[in-house]
């Protein structure tokens, strides 16, 4: 089980919860970063192995998709050849302050490795800066 594998598995899930449409758990309308920004905490964090939430309240519908995204956990896990076992965390919080979608995904894989990876924008790529010699690069966020 190599680590980044592990990040590429939640960069997954997280973005497609980030998306709105949910086609991971059939097609399935919601909106977190609005329900964060509606919110005086500003964040949602879920927990996708527990399907848990902290930060804001959210809808009815929301948790209930993200339940469904902690069911669906194990089929992804397969499909990218690791187990659910092989994550000691796996959560993500999206920032619904600002203008533009980002989320931030932590990692703890089993053997206490730790990544955390900012993402922007729909779909969610990781933000890209210029170098002092103006070559465009992502930025690292562990």
């Amino acid at each position: 089980m190599k680590h980044a594998v592990l990040a590429s598995v939640g960069r997954n899930i997280a973005h497609s919860l980030a998306s709105g449409i949910g086609l991971m758990i059939g097609v399935y309308s919601m909106d977190i970063f609005g329900e964060a920004a509606a919110s005086p905490e500003g964040f949602i964090e879920v927990d996708f192995l527990s399907g848990a939430t902290t930060g804001a309240a959210t809808s009815a519908s929301l948790a209930r998709a993200i339940s469904l995204y902690a069911a669906a956990l194990p089929s992804l896990c397969k499909s990218h050849g690791v187990e659910v076992t092989d994550f000691e965390k796996l959560s993500a919080k999206y920032l619904g302050k600002g203008h533009r979608a980002e989320f931030v995904v932590t990692v703890t894989d089993r053997n206490g490795k730790k990544s955390a990876r900012r993402y922007v924008g729909n779909p969610g790529a990781r933000p890209i800066i210029l170098d002092p010699l103006g070559r465009r690069r992502r930025v690292r966020s562990d």
